[in-house]
């Protein structure tokens, strides 16, 4: 009969399983929760825009030669002018149909211009639009100037944190208090791009450039963390 050992065995498996977890996990008191935040409105600096060269008709080889001709003429138009950033984007041929019946094809192609010089970028776009057409057009904050920002608010918010964590534990008769957890989370809210009705292609619109306001976008910086007040 070995029914015995094995009992013991495992009773002493899990008395030191209990042992463990009472380690592992100590019990807490008077830990408090606190969330703080701080923003502010950066002036956008950068300017986006997106367009692209649009046909359709019933032969798609045809339709993406004249579609590529127009693109590359295009990018090689914004490589000329300083300080303005040119990416192609997707290429696309969709067909076309007409009471359930294939009628043609539709190919497009975009490209994104990228610049700090809102009179340079501004000027181009009315030229493109000669033969693009404008999808959207938006501004934003550059990487850099968020990121000083973003370092500014992080020092200010944490701050503001010690504050209040302060605050809590003398509003409750303690002497101080220890920090457990923090968390700095930070987000942009941009506005969205400013979407533009397809336009014709005419020569004549290459003398109207878009009318562009920078305007400011909200950049914000959350401090989450817990603190365990001393006992007294």
């Amino acid at each position: 009969m070995h029914i015995f050992p094995a009992v013991v065995l495992l009773a002493g498996t899990v008395l030191c399983a209990t042992v463990v977890s009472a380690v592992e996990e100590p019990l807490t008191y008077d830990r408090i929760e606190l969330s703080v935040s701080a923003e502010t409105d950066v002036e956008n600096d950068t300017l986006i825009a997106v367009l692209y060269a649009q046909r359709q008709g019933p032969d798609a080889a045809a339709l993406a030669g004249e579609v590529n001709r127009e693109v590359s003429q295009a990018v090689a138009a914004a490589k000329e002018v300083p300080g303005i950033r040119v990416q192609t984007l997707g290429y696309q041929t969709n067909p076309v149909y007409e009471k359930q019946r294939l009628s043609g094809w539709r190919v497009q192609q975009s490209i994104r211009l990228e610049s700090r010089d809102a009179a340079r970028i501004s000027a181009l776009i009315g030229d493109l639009q000669a033969r693009l057409a404008v999808q959207s057009i938006g501004y934003s904050v550059s990487p850099e100037v968020r990121r000083q920002e973003e370092d500014r608010l992080i020092s200010e918010a944490i701050t503001r944190f010690e504050q209040r964590a302060e605050l809590v534990a003398r509003q409750l008769g303690r002497a101080g208090y220890r920090l457990v957890r923090l968390a700095v989370e930070t987000s942009e809210v941009a506005p969205p791009p400013q979407p533009f009705r397809a336009m014709a292609m005419e020569a004549s619109l290459a003398a109207s450039p878009p009318v562009l306001e920078a305007g400011t976008q909200k950049v914000e910086v959350r401090v989450r963390g817990s603190v365990e007040l001393q006992l007294q």
